[in-house]
């Protein structure tokens, strides 16, 4: 059964006392953050059924914004998600080609993880680094300029962060 341990359930109670009472919704990014976090780096229907009732909110709520924002990931994801930018300008200045690059060195398609579980290739509206087209998100971390050098490198990074920690 999902639930939230102690300590995240009083970060959850602290989150939803920022806002006034019987506006409990308004928390419902950062609770989902933090259940995605907590479970797995992903938001199973379980999951997401649980915010709602932790929010007390009908799980249709959870649903609508979990899988209208990007940064929430639906099916389990791998160590390291590829996000890269797919609207205008970084399409213009080749995005469309790094996805392809990506498909052939690690032969995972938008939405598909590698088998070792080690990559996700994502597509994802406006990252709002427009000026560094193409570019991905990374975690917490844009990479920029990007091209087939740079997604090369990006992969051997993360593969040896991987062994590093191993």
């Amino acid at each position: 059964m999902i639930r939230f341990s102690d300590d995240k359930l009083n970060e959850v109670k602290q989150i939803i006392a920022r806002y006034p009472d019987g506006k409990q919704k308004s928390a419902i990014l950062p609770v989902l953050h933090l259940a995605q976090t907590e479970f797995g780096g992903w938001l199973s229907t379980e999951t997401m059924d649980y915010v709602a009732s932790v929010l007390q909110l009908e799980p249709i709520e959870v649903y609508e914004v979990a899988t209208f924002y990007s940064m929430y990931n639906l099916k389990p994801v791998g160590k390291y998600i590829f996000e890269v930018c797919q609207t205008g300008p970084c399409m213009l200045n080749g995005s469309d080609e790094i996805i392809q690059y990506i498909y052939d060195k690690l032969k995972i398609r938008p939405g598909e993880t590698t088998e070792d579980g080690m990559f996700t290739l994502k597509t994802v509206e406006c990252l709002g680094a427009c000026g560094y087209a193409p570019m991905m998100q990374m975690g917490k971390n844009y990479r920029e300029h990007l091209t087939k050098e740079k997604i090369d490198h990006i992969i051997q990074e993360c593969q040896q962060n991987l062994a590093a920690k191993n």
